[in-house]
């Protein structure tokens, strides 16, 4: 696990990958360096809003949260609620398409990009995996 705490903190392999170790692993690791872990569950996903929706949810998105793309990348830009050194999203159930259509799974991954590419600017590292 001290390989996987190491690899969190390194800011410059921040960005969105397959998970390749154990979910408890994950979840353990990140526990131990002080990230916060989001765990949104896309099993039963069907359109934009469900998924903009589940990801809303996992990161405890306050009350102002719109329910929409630009939400959903300010609410992910922001984290203040959830203040920590670093940050993993978990989606999991989803696929290769996040269970959205292909014109929808562009713009969540665009979201995503630019998430990470935001708080490497601001030194500090997220992380996305897909499980």
């Amino acid at each position: 696990m001290n390989v996987l705490c190491t690899r969190l903190r390194d800011l410059n392999e921040a960005g969105a990958y397959r998970l390749n170790c154990p979910l408890d692993e994950l979840r353990a690791a990140a526990a131990q360096i002080g990230f916060a872990l989001f765990d949104a569950d896309l099993a039963s996903m069907r359109n934009k809003g469900e998924f903009i929706s589940a990801v809303a949810q996992a990161i405890h998105a306050p009350d102002w949260f719109g329910n929409n793309w630009d939400a959903l990348a300010d609410a992910l830009g922001d984290l203040s609620w959830q203040a920590a050194t670093g940050y993993v999203l978990l989606l999991r159930n989803g696929g290769e398409v996040l269970g959205l259509p292909a014109a929808d799974c562009g713009i969540a991954t665009k979201i995503l990009a630019d998430t990470v590419s935001f708080w490497k600017s601001q030194g500090i590292p997220f992380w996305v995996f897909r499980c």
